[in-house]
C-alpha cells in the first residue's frame, strides 16, 4: 500500500504503480490532470467529501496547437486499464458555464471491470464517459484520440453508492455499466433544459447503462419537469431504469429522441415498473442483456 498527499507527484505515483497495488489519497485537493495505466490498481481516498481530484478542461478550450480539446480530451481523470477500483474520493471537473465552453468531462472509464464505490462525480456536460466510443467516431477521430481510446472492445463498469451530478448528457458512451444505488443529481443550466444519459450502444451490444434503485435528484432551482432521464446519443443506445426514484424535475415523458432523429424507433429504452405518461416507444421490462 501506497499512501500518498496533496503535496506529492500523484502522477508518478501511479506511473510506477504496481499490478494490483492498493494507493491512498489523503484528505485534500489534488489540482492535477491525471491517468491510471495500470491494471488492478486500487484508488482510495478518504472520504468523497475530504479527497478531491480536480481540473478545469473544456471542449472548446485550444491546445498548443491551436485545436480544440474536443470532449475527448477534457477529462479530469482517466482510467485506461481494466481491473481498477476507486473508492471514496471525488472527481471533479469545475470548469462551469458549458453553455459557454461546451463538453467537460470529469472521469473517462476506458477499462474493463471497473468498479467505484462511494464516490462523487461532478460536472456539467457530459460528466462521466464511459468508452468504448461509437465505431464512428473512432473512425472519424483515428488521428486525433489518445491510442487507447481507439480500438472497440467490451467495457464493464459498476458504480454503487455514488453520486454523480451534471447537467446535459452527463452519463453517456458505450460501456456496460451498471449504477446500483446511486443519487443521479441534475444541476442548473442556463439552457433551461437536460437529459442525464445518452447511451451511444451498437446494435451488437446486449448490455447497456442498467440504474437499478437509484434515486434522480435536483439541484435547487431546476424546473419541475426540464430534464429527462435519456437521449440515444446513436441509434441503438440501450439503458434500463429499475427501480428507481424520480424527483418532479423529472419530465412526465421521462425520454427524448434527440432532436430530429428517428431514434425513437431504433432505441432501446426500458423502464419498470411503468410510468403513466412516458413516451410510447419506451419498453416496460427488463431488457434481454440484463
Amino acid at each position: 500500500m501506497l499512501q500518498i498527499g496533496p503535496q506529492d507527484n500523484v502522477q508518478k505515483a501511479l506511473d510506477n504503480a504496481r499490478p494490483g497495488e492498493v494507493i491512498r489519497l489523503a484528505e485534500g485537493d489534488y489540482r492535477i490532470k491525471t491517468a491510471v495505466f495500470t491494471p488492478g490498481l486500487t484508488l482510495e481516498g478518504a472520504g468523497a467529501d475530504r479527497t478531491r481530484i480536480l481540473w478545469d478542461d473544456y471542449a472548446k478550450k485550444l491546445d498548443k496547437t491551436g485545436a480544440e480539446y474536443n470532449t475527448f480530451r477534457t477529462w479530469t481523470l482517466a482510467v485506461c486499464a481494466d481491473g481498477v477500483t476507486m473508492r471514496d474520493l471525488s472527481v471533479v471537473n469545475d470548469s462551469l458555464h458549458p453553455e459557454e465552453k461546451g463538453q467537460e468531462v470529469a472521469l473517462t472509464v476506458y477499462g474493463d471491470r471497473f468498479l467505484m464505490e462511494r464516490c462523487r462525480l461532478s460536472s456539467t456536460q457530459d460528466t462521466l464517459f464511459l468508452g468504448p466510443l461509437p465505431d464512428d467516431l473512432i473512425e472519424r477521430y483515428d488521428d486525433f484520440l489518445p491510442h487507447w481510446l481507439r480500438p472497440s472492445r467490451s467495457c464493464l463498469q459498476r458504480f454503487t453508492n455514488c453520486l454523480i451530478e451534471g447537467t446535459v448528457d452527463f452519463i453517456f458512451g458505450c460501456g456496460e455499466a451498471v449504477f446500483d444505488n446511486c443519487e443521479i443529481r441534475s444541476l442548473c443550466d442556463a439552457r433551461d433544459i437536460g437529459y442525464a444519459a445518452a447511451p451511444a450502444h451498437e446494435p451488437r451490444q446486449s448490455r447497456g447503462f442498467r440504474f437499478q434503485s437509484c434515486r434522480f435528484t435536483s439541484q435547487e432551482g431546476v424546473a419541475p419537469g426540464s430534464i429527462y432521464l435519456a437521449r440515444p446519443w446513436r441509434d441503438f443506445g440501450l439503458c434500463e431504469f429499475r427501480d428507481c426514484t424520480y424527483g418532479p424535475h423529472i419530465s412526465p415523458l421521462g425520454f427524448d429522441k434527440w432532436n430530429d432523429t428517428g431514434r425513437d424507433k431504433t432505441a432501446r429504452f426500458y423502464e419498470h415498473p411503468p410510468v403513466s405518461g412516458r413516451v410510447p416507444w419506451v419498453k416496460t421490462q427488463s431488457f434481454p442483456g440484463g
